[in-house]
């Protein structure tokens, strides 16, 4: 058994809703928008700075963790918000992204794959990706998924389709802790019947939440629009829908427009390690020796272009 995340609608617009979430930790509030920090911590943050800006989710990846420093490091010092000192909620995704971006050997089972950092051979099945993740001990884990690139032949799609169908049965008869939310995984590429079937198949499993995988891998934004309003449609209202991978302001406005609550993007923090803000009147590069007044005034520690720090 798992712990269900209750979606309360405190406010909506056609089908954009804005809510709060219950967990067994407590509430987070919806459109919510997850910082990446892929290894247990946002790369030159503390968890005060997540405090400071506002973050209630801070995810983590479950493919680099359970490689370094370890699942079992991590269950020794009480689970991914104990080893970052975060006290907020923490989700894990299943590590299939990053699995699938090195061409494993894919069956019914699950994956077989080399590690990134020194070549070791591992083995990923839906068992084993909810085992990883309940030491791991995130508030929410994601279902281990098959996750196509785009553009792939319908046949690619479908098969992608019916293993992540299979694999989320299995994820779901799995999943021991009654204190930790499973998510299942919608897939279907840019194809709208899939993106349905898919949906419908999903929800038929009475999972805590929901993500719609296998966008923002290189389509257009026109593309991905009608795929996800076509796996929302079939999801739950009293659940949150998470879109995987999608962090670009433009992107998230559209999204939440159709109904999504949910979402994770490294972009963000990316730019901001690179000297890069997000305005309201667009990108701002901080390096740039024309913001170098700006820059020390704030007190940000940046190199300038043609400048010495």
């Amino acid at each position: 058994m798992s712990a269900p995340v209750e979606l309360r609608v405190d406010a909506s617009d056609g089908a954009a809703r804005a809510g709060t979430a219950t967990t067994t930790r407590g509430t987070y509030r919806t459109p919510c928008f997850m910082p990446v920090g892929t290894r247990g911590a946002i790369k030159y943050l503390s968890a005060a700075d997540y405090e400071r800006i506002g973050a209630e989710i801070v995810l983590g990846n479950t493919y680099h963790l359970m490689l370094r420093p370890g699942a079992d490091t991590i269950e020794r010092f009480g689970g991914l918000g104990a080893f970052a000192g975060w006290s907020g909620h923490t989700l894990t995704d299943s590590g299939g992204y990053q699995v699938f971006s090195l061409q494993p050997k894919v069956d019914d089972d699950g994956v077989t794959f080399r590690s990134t950092y020194d070549g070791s051979v591992h083995r990923f099945t839906p068992e084993i990706a909810v085992a990883v993740q309940e030491q791991l001990g995130a508030d929410i884990q994601m279902v281990l998924d098959v996750c196509p690139p785009l553009p792939s032949a319908p046949e690619v799609i479908r098969l992608a389709v019916e293993r992540t169908s299979r694999w989320a049965e299995r994820a779901r008869a799995a999943h021991r802790r009654p204190d930790q939310s499973l998510f299942g995984i919608v897939q279907g590429g840019l194809d709208e019947s899939l993106r349905r079937a898919s949906a419908r198949h999903t929800a038929s499993l009475g999972f805590d939440g929901f993500g719609i995988g296998g966008l923002s891998v290189g389509e257009t934004r026109a593309e991905m629009l009608p795929a996800l309003a076509a796996a929302l449609a079939e999801l739950p209202l009293d659940r949150p829908r998470y879109l995987m991978g999608v962090g670009d302001p433009a992107s998230l406005v559209e999204a939440v427009g159709l109904g999504a609550d949910q979402f994770d993007c490294v972009l963000p923090t990316r730019l901001g390690r690179h000297g890069t803000a997000l305005t309201s009147t667009g990108k701002m590069h901080l390096k740039n020796a024309a913001h170098a007044l700006l820059v020390l005034t704030l007190g940000i520690s940046v190199s300038f272009d043609g400048y010495k720090e």
